[in-house]
């Protein structure tokens, strides 16, 4: 009992919208999970120090303390300085030195301060002719 005669047979058909709806979520969950090789990262060997004792009869430079705190704020030799500029900051260097030839600089910044703080006050330095920066840390605590 054909009742259908004129009508051929459907075809099955496949829809393939889903089939690429999968295959893209499976595409972005293996781009997001998958981990890239660092082509720029370094590998560095740190250099070491000893700790031998300096000579106490050998004339040491005259240090300036500089701190830079979490705001930008300098202080030299615990004196606050209002250094809105670099040069500001140099002639602040300069009056700190007391005219003593390359003193040792020594810059405490806080761990929140801005790079560009620090890289100021070396630009300072830089401009007065001191060549002698070094850096305070503090070592981590086990607690």
């Amino acid at each position: 009992m054909n009742f259908q005669r004129g009508r051929q047979k459907e075809e099955p058909e496949i829809n393939l919208v889903p089939m690429i709806d999968v295959l893209l979520v499976i595409l972005i969950f293996l781009v997001i999970t998958t981990t890239y090789s660092k082509f720029a990262e370094l590998e560095i060997t740190l250099p070491e120090a000893n700790t031998e004792e300096v000579d106490k009869n050998i004339e040491q430079p005259k240090t300036i303390d500089i701190t830079v705190n979490a705001m930008g704020e300098y202080t030299i030799n615990l004196i606050p300085v209002k250094a809105t500029s670099i040069e500001n900051l140099r002639d602040a260097l300069s009056a700190a030195a007391e005219n003593q030839q390359d003193p040792l600089i020594i810059i405490s910044a806080d761990a929140k301060a801005t790079h560009q703080s620090v890289i100021t006050v070396m630009e300072a330095a830089r401009l007065t002719g001191y060549n002698k920066i070094t850096f305070t840390t503090e070592m981590k605590r086990n607690d």
